[in-house]
């Protein structure tokens, strides 16, 4: 199913607003180590975290990637995106899918960073940093969000396999518990965060993105001297 909310050819259009979720992968987590248990926090996460890629950012299948200058290669984020279809206020688990209208893929970009601990702005808010489509396909059309492989190729070559399974909170489970603090709006767009390992993508090369029943997103990574501009 194809709509308006996205385009091909032109940069999509979500209705509402881009959430990230941060360390929603078991694997990410895990490899902060004990630092997730260093000030401010001093332990891991106990609720989602989230941040927001804006509308600078956002581009659709087939669109350049900006690579800004003085910067050697992105970070290419595979993300399962859910499109939220109606309010979700203080939903519960078991009623939270009868929120989402259907799902696309999502490249998550940004500029190497180390830091959870301070918004990464200048790393993940440039421009044309939020890769989104082809398409949405229905909820109806997939059966268990919760076990679908993820794919990332880089020019051709295999540079991730992983699996939303390995998720902190399942899909129902985070739009439960984001819900709780704030309403997901219609044409709301929810990442349901990324894994560990995620493969540096330079300057010339083409990143592949598949999960499961979502089909595939593919961008090439342009330097900003070729005419693309970057914030």
């Amino acid at each position: 199913m194809k709509t308006a909310w996205l385009s091909l050819s032109t940069p999509p259009a979500p209705r509402g607003t881009v959430y990230g979720t941060a360390l929603n992968f078991r694997d990410a987590l895990a490899a902060l180590g004990e630092a997730t248990h260093a000030a401010p926090y001093d332990s891991p996460p106990r609720a989602p975290i989230l941040y927001i890629k804006p509308r600078n950012t956002w581009i659709g299948a087939g669109m350049p990637i900006p690579l800004p200058a003085g910067h050697d290669a992105v970070v290419a984020g595979p993300a399962l995106g859910i499109v939220v279809g109606r309010p979700a206020r203080q939903v519960s688990p078991a009623a939270a899918l009868d929120h989402v209208l259907g799902y696309t893929l999502v490249n998550d970009l940004a500029l190497p960073h180390a830091s959870y601990y301070r918004p990464a702005l200048q790393q993940q808010c440039r421009d044309g940093f939020c890769a989104i489509g082809p398409e949405i396909v229905p909820r109806a059309a997939i059966a268990d969000t919760d076990a679908l492989s993820i794919r990332v190729w880089v020019d051709g070559v295999s540079r991730l396999a992983t699996s939303t399974a390995g998720m902190v909170r399942p899909v129902h489970q985070l739009i439960a518990a984001v819900s709780e603090f704030m309403t997901l709006h219609r044409g709301d767009l929810l990442l349901a965060g990324l894994p560990a390992n995620l493969p540096l993508v330079r300057a010339g090369e083409r990143v592949t993105i598949e999960i499961d029943g979502l089909g595939r997103l593919e961008n090439t990574v342009v330097p900003v001297t070729a005419g693309v501009h970057s914030a």
